[in-house]
This record gives C-alpha cells, sequence and structure tokens, in this order.
C-alpha cells in the first residue's frame, strides 16, 4: 500500500477536480485559502456563531478569530476531513470559549437586589472606594506583573497556562503573581492607613 501526503495526491489530479482550498492549502498557500475560506463560508460561519452566541456583533469577531486561527493553523491542515468541517470545528471552539468567559462573567456579577436588600448607599460608596483602590494598585504593577496576575486570577489560568501565555518558564509565572500581589497588598494596607 502506497501512502502519500496530500501535496502529492493533488498534484496528479487537476486543480479543477478538486476542493480549491485544500489544493491551495497543500500547496502552502495559506493567505490564498483562508481568504478563499472567507468568501466562501463567512457568512455561514457567521450564522453558525450568531446561533451559538446570540449576538451579532460577536458572531463577526467570532468569525474573525475563526479566519486568524484557520492562517494560524493552516500548515497543520491534514486533509482528514473537509475545510468547511475543519473551519466550523474552529469556530465551535472559539464560541464555546466565548460562552464559558461570558458565563464567568455572568457569576462574577453582582445579583441584582431587590428594594428590601439592596446595599445601603454608605456600602455601595465603601465598594466604590475599595474598587478604585485595587485599580489603582494595578496601575502601579509593572505591565507583566499585571498581566500574570489578571491571567492568573481573572483569566482563571493555572501557573503552567499563565507561562504559556507569557513566553515565560512556569517558575517565573509564579514569581511575577507572587510579585504582584505583594505590591497590591502593600498599597492597599498603605492605602487604608
Amino acid at each position: 500500500m502506497l501512502t502519500a501526503t496530500p501535496a502529492q495526491l493533488l498534484e496528479d489530479v487537476p486543480v479543477e477536480d478538486t476542493d480549491i482550498v485544500a489544493a491551495a492549502l497543500a500547496r502552502g498557500e495559506y493567505r490564498e485559502a483562508i481568504a478563499r475560506c472567507a468568501r466562501d463560508h463567512a457568512v455561514a460561519l457567521t450564522r453558525f456563531c450568531h446561533a451559538l452566541l446570540l449576538s451579532r456583533g460577536e458572531a463577526d469577531e467570532a468569525v474573525q478569530e475563526t479566519l486568524l486561527a484557520a492562517f494560524d493553523g493552516a500548515a497543520q491542515f491534514r486533509g482528514d476531513g473537509s475545510v468547511r468541517g475543519w473551519l466550523f470545528g474552529i469556530a465551535r471552539r472559539i464560541c464555546a470559549r466565548r460562552l464559558e468567559v461570558r458565563t464567568r462573567q455572568a457569576r462574577r456579577r453582582p445579583l441584582l437586589l431587590s428594594d428590601e436588600t439592596a446595599a445601603s448607599p454608605h456600602d455601595s460608596l465603601e465598594h466604590a472606594e475599595r474598587g478604585h483602590a485595587v485599580r489603582a494598585a494595578l496601575a502601579v504593577l509593572r505591565p507583566t506583573e499585571r498581566e500574570a496576575l489578571l491571567l492568573r486570577y481573572d483569566g482563571e489560568l493555572s501557573y503552567k497556562e499563565v507561562a504559556i501565555a507569557t513566553g515565560v518558564d512556569e517558575a517565573a509565572a509564579r514569581q511575577r503573581v507572587s510579585r504582584a500581589l505583594a505590591k497590591i497588598r502593600a498599597r492597599l494596607a498603605e492605602d487604608q492607613r
């Protein structure tokens, strides 16, 4: 049994008889292939993302993100399935991530309270002042420390994921987060005096 790469198989078959995008991917013409994907599949991808996300604006962003991810991953396209299936798989994962983020954010938002249980103006003012103090403390951090801290706690990433996202090793990621927390605690303690 002979095995051939997708590029070798496509050399013997006229391009007119094959999927034009798959042929472009096999030849390494990624820009042309993704541009063709955008022309051929953007409308369907937008409908799909809109159905999942229930937001036209967010669906448009998800389609753009899908096409960028497809471009970045074009070299790894093996041709096992259709290009359309590959694109929709990418779009599904992107929409799932967006829905996860949306769910996490919704859980963090304070619940709207009824009139009987509404916070007092004093509590609201205290909450706003605390938020201002935390934002001010974040502002004095070095960008690398702020980024690591936000990825760890706001993004809910593990230290290993923070390391990958920031391009450092795990020990450095832990150190950045630790330094950032120490600086924030010191700043908040100073503000309370």
